[in-house]
């Protein structure tokens, strides 16, 4: 049997490859080139939240691709003109200049550039379990993985604790996460290493690779409130939150909280290359008077554009914001009677379809691993984020388009799963 890996350079770190090769996918099923369908509860990604092969995101790929597919970067669209205005129109007011980009990883580079451009600064603070993006700036920015073995870092860059109400690490009287101190307590640590440049704090709403860890309600509030403080802008990194996921329209909006920049990818393109930076009117003014640069071969690109508008449309036609809040609820009671049938469950925690489920035994690491490779077995992808010192936990986000009837399935092989691997 021939080695399908055999010229390919392996890039997930210590994981290897899935096993089986995909041959094609439709909704919430991938199928493998020998005939076997699995449950598709990461989308993709976390990208594809119409599910796989959506038809009407297939025939704007056809009809876009005929008409007019990339262009000079300099040159403007109907797609990413309409897109720049309709994507405003689902945001505060105050985010009404808009960017578009293809990874998140990107779309975060654009934002602290602005950043630094817009305040002088260069100093970023992010969360201890964050994850970014690859690219020199958000991987710098990034600090659940990849740090070791890639020389320095470059200067400026701050760790901020992370508000895990499960695993807490500065407690009120009662045991429970003191996040306000310890948000206290971040800051006077960065306080004390700053050299007075800081420009931006960079944080997702939902810490996805760092254990789906959901900022506490308060929280961003009071985060924003320590930036104003300092100088710096707030950037809110909604790759995986974004555009209904969580059952809100941008998981920010729970809290009242407008972020200074916001950063959107993987859901706005639903499983394309589609990200997007969006700002007030100020800072495009202040960041275009310094000279702002962020010159990309595929910036403002129609085709990408023409799928965002189709994922828009979709979105609001099909009110997904309240079916994700309708089909998390859902997973989230069928998670819950699993928890009382299996004590290795810890945990459950996250907002509408992004879940986290959180494995706790001296083995958890393993045990993960078990599961995972069960659930494969049965019909079921499942992701597993396993982080030094704490257990496996899944990051559970099926596609908004998934059915009850694919949810209750999902729950019946993750239940065959626990039991078969102990």
């Amino acid at each position: 049997m021939p080695d399908e890996t055999a010229h390919l350079i392996r890039y997930s770190g210590r994981g290897s490859f899935s096993p089986g090769v995909a041959d094609r996918a439709t909704g919430c099923t991938v199928v493998t080139e020998d005939g076997r369908e699995l449950l598709d509860f990461t989308s993709g990604q976390m990208s594809a939240i119409l599910g796989h092969a959506h038809p009407e995101i297939v025939a704007t790929v056809r009809d876009q691709v005929e008409r007019l597919d990339h262009l000079y970067s300099g040159m403007l669209s109907r797609p990413v003109i309409d897109l720049a205005r309709r994507l405003a129109g689902t945001l505060p007011e105050q985010l009404d200049k808009a960017m578009l980009l293809t990874t998140g990883a990107e779309s975060n580079e654009a934002a602290l550039r602005m950043a630094k451009l817009v305040t002088g600064g260069h100093e970023i603070v992010s969360f201890a379990r964050s994850w970014h993006g690859m690219t020199q700036g958000a991987a710098n920015a990034t600090y659940v993985a990849g740090r070791a073995g890639y020389g320095p870092t470059a200067p400026g860059n701050f760790a901020l604790p992370v508000p895990d109400r499960f695993r807490p690490d500065v407690v009120d009287a009662n045991g429970d996460l003191d996040w306000r101190r310890q948000l206290d307590l971040g800051f006077s640590l960065i306080d004390a290493q700053s050299t007075g440049n800081l420009a931006a704090c960079l944080v997702e709403p939902i810490l996805s690779s760092g254990g789906v860890v959901d900022l506490p309600p308060g929280y961003l509030a009071a985060l924003q409130e320590k930036c104003r403080e300092r100088g710096m802008l707030l950037i809110v990194d909604e790759a995986q939150t974004g555009l209904c996921r969580t059952g809100d329209w941008y998981a920010f909006q729970r809290d009242g909280v407008v972020p200074d920049i916001l950063t959107l990818s993987k859901t706005l393109g639903a499983g394309l290359p589609l990200a997007a930076v969006l700002t007030s009117a100020e800072i495009e003014q202040e960041s275009h008077d310094r000279g702002f640069l962020f010159f990309t071969t595929h910036v403002n690109d129609p085709l990408p554009a023409a799928v965002g508008n189709t994922v828009l449309d979709v979105l609001i036609r099909d009110r997904l914001d309240l079916r994700a809040a309708e089909l998390g609820e859902r997973l989230r009671l069928g998670l819950e009677k699993l928890a009382g049938e299996h004590p290795v469950i810890g945990d459950i925690r996250g907002r509408g379809l992004l879940v986290g489920l959180e494995l706790v035994a001296d083995d958890a690491d393993e045990r993960g691993a078990a599961v995972t490779r069960r659930c494969a077995e049965l019909g079921l992808h499942m992701n597993i984020v396993q982080l030094p010192g704490m257990g496996g936990t899944f990051r559970i986000a099926p596609p908004l388009t998934a059915t009850d009837a694919e949810i209750d399935r999902g729950l019946e092989i993750l239940d065959q799963a626990l039991s078969d691997a102990g």
